[in-house]
């Protein structure tokens, strides 16, 4: 379905049912510059979802947007049709490691005890429920027997499973994940995949910000096209295309699925996750 057609990015046929995230005739500017241009997009509940576009595309913006980490210029963002700051406790957030000061001095255990202040709240210190609800996350990680360590002596590929089992613990109804499979191994990456269907699988929604072509199809159920504008959204066999990711990628995309597939055949043979 194309951005513009009715009912273009509106929940992919679930009828009457609210969607868990809504983004109403969006801009975000940065400095007068649009980063997301006049947005509709309504992603349903329960589903397993892609954002996916090129660099610049604003991806990563949209999922700011949603959590109201950045000023809007135009047009309104509902979570399970309220405000976001009305339902924070319902979602939990996955951002870019790239983002995160590892150096900061604490243990893998704390990074992930810090999920729960949403619902202990900060000037609450987290009992032993919370601590056994860390280490039960940290174990669904395959990350229990880091639990101490020093989490700028952990490789990417465990501090991305350290920030997935922080998620975890928050219990959330809405993931929201910047791309999650970044600088991981091939060991790590299954890890992820068969979490992040577990959760869709308890009717919980996941988004995730994702680069790599190749594997949308395989990972997932539902997808948004995004390049400033929304270009299609809807579930992966109707909507990813080839049409529709010319659009979205322009003259870039057959460069870019060649790129994409020798760097990830690179990154499997060459990084380790211990």
């Amino acid at each position: 379905m194309k951005a513009g057609d009715p009912g273009a990015g509106m929940g992919g046929g679930l009828g009457g049912t609210n969607p868990a995230l809504e983004f109403h005739d969006l801009t975000v500017a940065y400095h007068t510059k649009p980063v997301l241009w006049d947005v509709d997009l309504n992603v349903p509940e329960g589903k397993l979802v892609a954002i996916v576009g090129p660099n610049g595309a604003g991806k990563s913006t949209l999922l700011r947007a949603a959590l109201d980490l950045v000023p809007l210029a135009s047009g309104y963002v509902r979570v399970f049709d309220r405000p976001y700051g009305d339902v924070r406790a319902r979602v939990a957030y996955v951002p870019q490691r790239e983002s995160v000061d590892w150096d900061f001095p604490c243990s893998v255990l704390d990074v992930v005890l810090m999920g729960r202040y949403g619902r202990v709240g900060w000037f609450k210190r987290p009992g032993e429920k919370d601590r056994a609800a860390a280490v039960e996350a940290l174990s669904r990680v395959g990350m229990a027997e880091y639990r101490d360590r020093q989490i700028s002596r952990l490789s990417g590929g465990q501090q991305q499973r350290t920030f997935l089992a922080r998620a975890l613990v928050q219990e959330a109804d809405l993931y929201l994940m910047d791309e999650p499979f970044a600088g991981v191994d091939a060991v790590t990456e299954r890890a992820i995949v068969a979490l992040l269907h577990e959760l869709r699988d308890r009717g919980r929604t996941v988004v995730c910000v994702h680069h790599d072509l190749q594997t949308v199809a395989e990972y997932f159920d539902w997808v948004a096209l995004l390049n400033m504008r929304l270009v299609a959204a809807g579930p992966v066999s109707e909507v990813f295309t080839h049409d529709h990711l010319n659009a979205t990628y322009g003259g870039r995309l057959s460069i870019l699925e060649r790129a994409a597939t020798t760097l990830l055949r690179e990154q499997k043979g060459s990084m380790p996750d211990r």
